[in-house]
């Protein structure tokens, strides 16, 4: 059986490539599809892969601005010749599925997400653009919106990271989807630690994930706060963060597993389609204090591995971190690491080898 795995673009190492790496490691031979690679990347995550990248690729500075080439994108995956494979899996969260496959090939897609900025927040983005970009988005964004639609008819079968997703998948694909959570490093992180006084915010600093509550709120309490993430809120977040919040930036992965492993707790207010960061502080022993909304509620168990606060506000999180401290010395490390092996990548591979074998008659 000869498969091909399509993906929207190899320049990051987020979840969507680890779970790209897990599925291509249940298929060694396995070629690669990607509109935009980093050739370091691939030669560190993915060696001896064949990877073909689509003419995207090929225009001025793309490996920097591809997502100003997003309304070329569907064309160019229209371009890619699959014929001769057998399975085709899609990572759907940018432009992936939209291939075209051989009649006889089952065609799978793994769906992070539908995307985001042409769906569910195409308006808070729209809001946020400059003049010029708002002008343009509307017919741009009109025409993926129908493209987007049409080429979720091309799939046999749609996986989604979440319920959450697969909600989202039924309304604007109106299409089922078997629901097979995200791998975590769950090894990779340290549970043995006991708890610092401080609380930790890991992220990009985008405003759907709410860094700027996290640090109103820890202003108010006056709690040490440690966040640790990159973006464009940034310079407005270091002037309104008060003396007990320190604001890290980006930090390699040794800096942010330390955290995790000395926090008394994550602190995760923004609605995520699945959010691997509560996985990653849970590997690491320790509770999150979530908003009850989104992919935080399919992983955290409120009582065992930490708690919601139900309003995405400042007040409703001030009294979520008050009512964890009263329960704090409730929450038992090993339990919590023990809920997070369920979401481990051989967990991952189990449930997603056995879905393929299921729709695919060649697997």
């Amino acid at each position: 059986m000869r498969v091909a795995l399509v993906h929207y673009w190899l320049v990051t190492w987020r979840g969507g490539e680890r779970v790209l790496k897990a599925i291509a490691d249940l298929f060694p031979q396995a070629d690669i599809f990607a509109h935009v690679v980093d050739p370091e990347l691939v030669r560190r995550e993915f060696p001896g892969r064949r990877i073909t990248t689509t003419f995207i690729a090929r225009l001025p500075f793309a490996r920097r601005q591809y997502q100003r080439y997003l309304p070329l994108m569907p064309m160019a995956l229209e371009q890619l010749d699959l014929r001769g494979y057998d399975l085709v899996i899609s990572s759907e969260s940018g432009p992936a599925k939209g291939v075209i496959v051989p009649p006889h090939a089952v065609h799978i897609c793994y769906c992070h997400s539908p995307m985001r900025y042409v769906w569910d927040m195409y308006h808070e983005y729209r809001v946020q653009a400059g003049a010029v970009t708002r002008l343009a988005m509307a017919p741009l964004l009109h025409y993926m919106r129908m493209w987007d639609q049409l080429s979720a008819q091309r799939v046999d079968a749609f996986v989604a990271n979440s319920r959450f997703v697969a909600g989202r998948i039924e309304k604007y694909y109106r299409r089922p989807a078997e629901v097979i959570h995200p791998p975590v490093a769950v090894h990779e992180f340290d549970a043995s630690r006991e708890p610092e006084d401080f609380y930790l915010f890991v992220g990009q600093l985008v405003r759907y994930k709410r860094p700027d509550l996290v640090i109103e709120a820890f202003n108010s309490l006056g709690r040490p706060l440690v966040v640790i993430g990159e973006g464009e809120m940034l310079p407005a977040l270091r002037r309104m963060a008060g003396p007990n919040v320190k604001l890290l930036g980006g930090q390699p992965f040794d800096v942010i597993r330390d955290h995790y492993a000395r926090c008394r707790a994550l602190v995760f207010p923004g609605i995520e389609d699945f959010g691997i960061v509560p996985v990653e502080a849970m590997a690491s022993g320790k509770p999150v204090i979530a908003f009850g909304y989104g992919g935080a509620t399919e992983t955290v168990v409120e009582g065992l591995s930490g708690l919601f606060f139900r309003e995405q506000t400042v007040g409703a999180l001030v009294d979520a971190v008050r009512h964890f401290e009263t329960i704090e010395h409730k929450f038992d490390r090993r339990l919590i690491r023990a809920h997070a092996e369920r979401f481990s990548c051989s967990a991952f591979q189990q449930r997603f080898e056995s879905f393929v074998a299921q729709s695919c008659p060649l697997a």
